[in-house]
């Protein structure tokens, strides 16, 4: 591949969205292509999968349901928007790629004994494909669903169904999510998310300057 594949993970509220963006006007001032992206729902399909995994209750698919769904739109997304970009020698920005899966269905629900399942479905869609950098922003539970409660209330939202859920989860996810960055630092940043907006983009930034 030409481009650069970077995801960023973290939980509700750690200021992905926000961040990536702004991280994306960064590379293009310094002459980059950029494609911004999210999973689920990169692609006008993967937009239909996302409806259904995110809005409603949240106990209303069973755990091989739900994975099922998460790897459908994964490799429609790779195969129809992130690969031809990269191909073109744009760098991708996806808001969640296969970490996300792993932290939310592994660590965070507990519903499943280990992460074979995810591994064989993953090894299927993707094969060895992988990001090339994969940003970690790290925030204090409270402080994130905070935020992504503020956030839905003032855009009316209806993606709650992962936030609806008790905050032991979401304490699961977050130990998740840098018991990983642990085991994969190479492709890991960690950037600490519950500073300030520029406080934490001038971190993000100077960990990342070197590798891109």
């Amino acid at each position: 591949m030409k481009g650069k594949f970077i995801t960023f993970e973290g939980g509700d509220g750690a200021g992905k969205s926000l961040q990536m963006k702004k991280f994306a006007e960064y590379l293009e001032a310094k002459g980059i292509e950029v494609v911004l992206t999210r999973e689920p729902g990169g692609t006008e399909v993967g937009k239909e999968i996302r409806r259904l995994l995110v809005e409603g209750d949240k106990d209303k698919f069973d755990e091989i349901t739900e994975i099922l769904l998460f790897y459908a739109d994964r490799r429609i997304h790779l195969e129809k928007l992130i690969k031809p970009a990269l191909e073109e020698g744009k760098y991708v920005l996806s808001d969640r790629f296969n970490d996300s899966t792993i932290a939310y269905q592994f660590y965070g629900s507990n519903k499943f004994s280990d992460t074979k399942i995810m591994d064989m479905l993953y090894q299927i869609v993707a094969g060895d494909f992988k990001p090339d950098m994969t940003v970690l922003l790290d925030v204090d539970v409270k402080i994130g669903l905070e935020r992504s409660f503020k956030k839905s209330q003032e855009m009316v939202n209806k993606e709650l169904r992962f936030e609806c859920v008790d905050v032991s989860f979401h304490e699961r996810l977050r130990k998740g999510y840098l018991d990983m960055a642990k085991k994969d630092e190479e492709r890991f940043v960690v950037v600490d998310a519950s500073k300030s907006i520029d406080e934490v983009f001038n971190e993000l930034i100077e960990k990342t300057k070197e590798r891109i």
